[in-house]
């Protein structure tokens, strides 16, 4: 068995024993660790989960998805009915609200607006929003309010990445090099999987004062 094809039998088994994708319809094909994913789904979860599972096989280096969705006729909901019940949970949520937040919706494409104080908190919210029936994608224009920028120096912030770094066991902080400006941080640097990029991505969002991440990170 060649490197493409045990890429391509790991991914397929991440899928199989994964309880959050039950659609059997997905196929896999590798060359040289670049992966392209098709078949169908029911769910904007179920294709985000695949996905993820492809993330975690060791020797990827590229993914392309190219899924398609089959959503039961019975269970079809309208644009309407889905930006209600995402306004009424960003507005109602107990664990991270959004009262000010809005969100569009075109054809089960969601478009999130509104400002919360930290990236964990925009991430729940998008998370949770992928499993509603009938949302078909997400772009998160959820802004981080910019009142927290001005508490931690620049200094600060990089000591406070590179100390999280450092204590991750996963990662080789020698081959990562990250520079702060204000509220952005650039994380440049090679890691062996992606993820890795999603466990740095993390470590940087965590910082107090980050605003934006630049990923330049790049999978060897």
């Amino acid at each position: 068995m060649n490197q493409d094809e045990r890429i391509r039998n790991d991914i397929q088994e991440e899928i199989a024993w994964g309880p959050r994708v039950k659609s059997t319809d997905i196929r896999v094909t590798c060359k040289d660790g670049a992966v392209r994913l098709t078949g169908s789904v029911a769910s904007y979860s179920e294709q985000l989960a695949s996905e993820n599972a492809a993330k975690r096989v060791k020797g990827v280096h590229a993914i392309a998805e190219d899924i398609v969705f089959k959503l039961p006729s019975d269970n079809v909901e309208t644009d309407e009915s889905i930006a209600e019940q995402i306004s009424n949970f960003m507005k109602w949520n107990t664990m991270v609200p959004v009262p000010d937040g809005q969100a569009e919706v075109r054809n089960g494409f969601v478009t999130l607006t509104g400002e919360v104080d930290w990236n964990f908190e925009r991430e729940t919210i998008k998370n949770q929003i992928t499993h509603l029936s009938g949302v078909r994608g997400i772009d998160n224009s959820i802004n981080l309010q910019s009142c927290l920028q001005s508490r931690v120096s620049e200094k600060d912030v990089s000591k406070s990445i590179t100390r999280a770094l450092h204590c991750n066991a996963d990662l080789e902080r020698s081959k990562i090099d990250v520079f702060v400006d204000g509220g952005k941080v650039v994380i440049i640097g090679k890691v062996k999987a992606f993820y890795e990029k999603k466990v740095i991505e993390d470590a940087v969002w965590a910082a107090p004062s980050v605003m934006q991440v630049v990923d330049r990170l790049r999978v060897n």
